[in-house]
């Protein structure tokens, strides 16, 4: 009987990574609490995933994206009131 081929697990691209290390960002806990993030673009991301991700950000309601001079952008979010 023929050994199955191991798998080998799939490596997430760069934009992946960029989402995920956004994600930790957006969900730490003093993100959370002030309902505002910091985010940074690193030396390595590339700029046009970086522009997809943060396009993505922008279509969710009731997020702010204010775009720095240093070339950070601060997010804002609020979290509506159920009625």
């Amino acid at each position: 009987m023929a050994k199955p081929k191991p798998i080998t697990p799939k490596q997430p691209s760069p934009y992946e990574l960029m989402a995920t290390r956004i994600q930790k960002i957006i969900n730490s806990q003093s993100a959370q609490k002030a309902k505002a993030a910091l985010l940074e673009r690193l030396p390595d991301e590339s700029p046009d995933d970086w522009a997809q991700i943060l396009s993505e950000i922008a279509e969710t309601e009731n997020v702010t994206l204010a775009h720095r001079d240093d070339g950070a952008v601060q997010l804002f979010w609020v979290v509506p009131q159920d009625d």
